[in-house]
């Protein structure tokens, strides 16, 4: 009976773990891509995105040296 309760125990703390670590890491990363301040060799594109729960528009901005994608709120 003690393994059983032992067995489910680690995976409640494995998965409590994860879930944590999981939401602090994919907070971060979507709040870095929303600022004002257009990095350094961004290049505005003409491609806008409308968020649907806030109705924000947002405008996409790409480094063609990285392939990374910037949104900046208008």
């Amino acid at each position: 009976m003690e393994w059983v309760i032992g067995f489910y125990g680690i995976q409640l703390i494995a998965l409590l773990v994860i879930g944590f670590v999981s939401w602090f890491i994919w907070d971060r990363r979507f709040k870095t891509k929303h600022n004002n301040d257009v990095p350094q060799g961004f290049i505005r594109t003409d491609e806008i995105n409308i968020d649907p729960t806030t109705q924000k528009r947002h405008i996409v901005y790409y480094h063609p040296q990285t392939g990374e994608r910037f949104y900046k709120e208008e």
